[in-house]
């Protein structure tokens, strides 16, 4: 038998967008009025159209529009070759390249993510399958997500920022409202829980005084009892024994404690002195830092993230090399739109194990860039979408109108430092505060 080409990549369109964003709080700093993502547009040679979502910085747009021309002309299909293709012309990305911010600024992990993603919703068209059957097949319908909580000030983000709107009810009012403390936290969980129905709750720390937020996380036991799963993450600032001292006091709560250290030794020393499962999405976020992590025991659960590990396949590998060393698997998350969170939900889908509810910043955002609006989480879940590829499709309106947001902003990077000195002038960013 003879064999047969794929359809070939004729066009890539690359459009970076600012999304509306409230004014949350985290280690770096404070989150802009506006979140950067990029939407990555393939187009084949018979006119068959696949995208994907990113995080958005000038930098990884530049590098993208350099791949255009390595691409032009390639088989969707062959995305081992892609991937070589990429890799001869950009290098490899080394640990040290994902930098010392809660989030990760590798190049090439990046790049192919978005390119890989827009070509497995081509070939799902193509195929007449979901992305979750090309990735091995559907173990469950829907897949679950937890309630992430924010320290913020008052304010909705984007023209609106440090506004609120005396009209709003229910979780949108809770969206603009500060959350400076632990009563305010417990409203906020008991606003987003209500309005999504998660089944579990994720605070970000690392913003104030651990007491603090241990207390927190105490008021949020207190307030939803022992059915329902608690997590926090304090970003790495804590230094060892701060994290053994506040991590033994949550031991009775937590079900897991996500990067309270910076660095897989000290993560190691933290998790030999508790009996709390660590997580991770700062201390072992390669392939090249597994073979540590398993002989030093640093962590417990990694939480992926298809657009720092090199895609949805590499992601899958990585599922399995949890499951060799029994090692847990969730999902990291950033503000993101509905192109992002249906590669996640098609993702989760697939994993044959979830001990973990999956981490979303999406009740956070309101803007959306694919047609019919906003994914509908019930009971804390989405379901898998059943239509070939992503499930989902370009809403070129609002592609247009979140485009003009970026060219307006004037932001390239993202950077919550600059942004927090706007509200505490000299504030800096420490790698290890506490």
């Amino acid at each position: 038998m003879n064999y047969i080409a794929g359809p070939r990549i004729k066009e890539i369109h690359i459009t970076p967008i600012a999304i509306v964003d409230p004014p949350l709080l985290n280690a770096a700093g404070l989150h802009a009025p506006y979140a950067l993502r990029t939407i990555l547009e393939i187009v084949t040679d018979d006119n068959i159209s696949g995208i994907s979502e990113i995080p958005g910085t000038a930098d990884i747009d530049l590098a993208l529009e350099a791949s255009k021309k390595l691409l032009i002309g390639k088989d969707v299909f062959q995305l081992n070759q892609i991937k070589q293709i990429l890799i001869e012309n950009f290098g490899t990305d080394k640990s040290s390249d994902r930098g010392l911010a809660p989030w990760d600024q590798r190049k090439l992990v990046h790049i192919f993510s978005a390119v890989e993603v827009a070509c497995m919703d081509i070939i799902g068209k193509v195929t007449g399958k979901p992305i979750v059957d090309l990735l091995g097949g559907k173990m469950r319908d829907r897949v679950p997500f937890s309630a992430y909580l924010f320290y913020k000030y008052e304010g909705a983000g984007g023209a609106f920022a440090f506004n609120t709107d005396p009209t709003a009810t229910g979780w949108e009012a809770a969206k603009q409202k500060s959350a400076l403390n632990p009563t305010e936290i417990v409203a906020q969980a008991k606003a987003m829980c209500a309005a999504f129905g998660f089944k579990s709750i994720k605070l970000k720390g690392g913003v104030f005084d651990p007491r603090q937020e241990t207390d927190a996380m105490f008021a949020l036991y207190e307030a939803f009892g022992p059915t329902v799963p608690l997590r926090i993450d304090p970003n790495a600032l804590w230094t060892v024994e701060t994290a053994i001292k506040y991590g033994k006091e949550m031991e009775p709560i937590l079900e897991y404690l996500e990067d309270p250290v910076r660095g897989q030794q000290n993560m190691a020393a933290v998790r030999k002195a508790l009996k709390t499962p660590l997580a991770t999405n700062m201390c072992t976020t390669s392939f090249e830092e597994i073979p540590n992590s398993i002989a030093i025991q640093s962590e417990d659960i990694i939480l992926s993230d298809h657009h720092f590990w090199g895609g949805l396949r590499s992601s899958m590998h990585l599922t399995s090399i949890c499951e060799t060393f029994s090692r847990g698997l969730s999902m990291h998350s950033n503000s993101h739109l509905g192109i992002s969170l249906a590669a996640m939900v098609h993702l989760g889908a697939a994993i044959p194990r979830m001990d973990y509810a999956l981490d979303t910043h999406y009740p956070w955002q309101s803007d959306e860039v694919i047609m019919g609006g906003r994914f509908t989480f019930e009971e804390g879940s989405v379901a898998v979408p059943t239509e070939p590829g992503l499930g989902v499709e370009l809403d070129r309106v609002a592609l247009a109108k979140l485009h003009q947001n970026y060219l307006n902003c004037g932001l390239t990077k993202r950077n919550d430092e600059i942004e927090m000195q706007k509200v505490i002038p000299g504030w800096t960013f420490q790698p290890v505060r506490w």
